[in-house]
């Protein structure tokens, strides 16, 4: 156990471990995302969806606890990261020109993140953790959109989790090792799709909900 302990105690661990919440947060982005495209279905499509996710019951919460669990480990260490870069010279999810260089992405990384984290914790007290009511999700999400401060909030801020998606999605792939010139522009490539795809697919939302009802 000492070995494992001082890995995760080292930069290299820390990295690891920031690649590998990072990927869950990948999985859940994809998961979240189809699972929203049920609101196209209309009402009854939607509420469906929702009143599957709570069937789960304790699979929920257990996948709940998973998440917060890997946001805890994700925030400590690339906070931790982060003080340790400015104590020393640039390093972590910095990387050569040659493979990317220093984007608007990898600058912000640090920034992005805590924006993130508010907005996450706005997006569950405006949805998800509500008292009883009335209306359905379906109602509170349509409710919500045809705001226009706040679609204009959702969708600014699915630009700024793109961003952070974009560099996170490389740097993650070159810790676990993937650093080869020939698999790199691949990578490279898809980070800036699945950028791309967080940006429009999340972002046009609130804007095509609104239309719809």
């Amino acid at each position: 156990m000492g070995w494992l302990v001082s890995l995760l105690g080292s930069s290299v661990g820390k990295k690891w471990m920031m690649a590998v919440t990072g990927f869950a947060f990948l999985g859940f982005l994809a998961a979240h995302f189809a699972g929203n495209l049920t609101v196209f279905g209309g009402r009854e499509a939607f509420n469906g969806y929702a009143q599957k996710l709570q069937s789960l019951g304790p699979i929920l919460h257990l996948f709940r606890a998973g998440l917060i669990a890997c946001a805890l480990v994700h925030i400590t260490t690339g906070l931790l990261l982060f003080l340790e870069n400015r104590r020393a010279r640039p390093v972590g999810y910095q990387v050569a020109a040659s493979a990317g260089g220093r984007t608007l992405s990898s600058r912000t990384m640090p920034y992005t993140g805590l924006l993130i984290l508010a907005f996450v914790v706005f997006h569950l007290f405006h949805f998800t953790f509500v008292p009883p009511a009335p209306l359905t999700i379906f109602d509170r999400v349509a409710a919500a959109f045809r705001r226009p401060e706040l679609a204009a909030l959702y969708t600014a801020m699915m630009v700024v989790v793109a961003l952070h998606v974009r560099h996170g999605f490389w740097s993650a792939f070159q810790t676990i090792g993937a650093h080869h010139p020939k698999y790199m522009p691949w990578i490279f490539a898809l980070s800036l799709a699945a950028a791309f795809a967080t940006a429009i697919g999340f972002g046009s939302l609130p804007i095509l909900v609104a239309a719809l009802v």
